[in-house]
């Protein structure tokens, strides 16, 4: 099978609100745009945004990497979302995790790569 793109959709109840705030605070850009759904790239990844939500808190799965996650935080909550969860140090490392939840209740990862290697246990 040969698969011509991947999108991850999400909801929104409010559309508008939900593609200004995946376009502006992430860089994303429009790349298409009806009154369903809309599609916007970030990092080579797509994501759409389908109309019609209900606003209910759903988690996601999206993993944005940043260079600094409590900087990239800060910028989520000035643009109208929250955190489900701050960052914070773990083993003298400066925080990799915040949980976040953009306006329309999507909940998604703010990472950083890690400074050391993970072994699996």
């Amino acid at each position: 099978m040969h698969v011509e793109r991947l999108k991850y959709v999400i909801w929104a109840a409010d559309f508008e609100r939900a593609i200004r705030f995946w376009c502006d605070t992430f860089g994303g850009r429009l790349l298409k745009r009806n009154p369903v759904i809309a599609e916007v790239e970030i990092a080579g990844a797509v994501i759409g945004i389908h109309s019609g939500g209900e606003g209910k808190r759903t988690w996601t799965g999206i993993n944005l990497q940043v260079a600094d996650v409590v900087d990239a935080a800060h910028e989520v909550v000035a643009a109208g979302g929250a955190l489900a969860r701050e960052p914070e140090p773990e083993d003298d490392q400066p925080p990799h995790l915040a949980m976040c939840v953009d306006p329309e209740g999507n909940e998604f990862m703010l990472t950083r790569r890690r400074e050391r290697p993970v072994t699996a246990t």
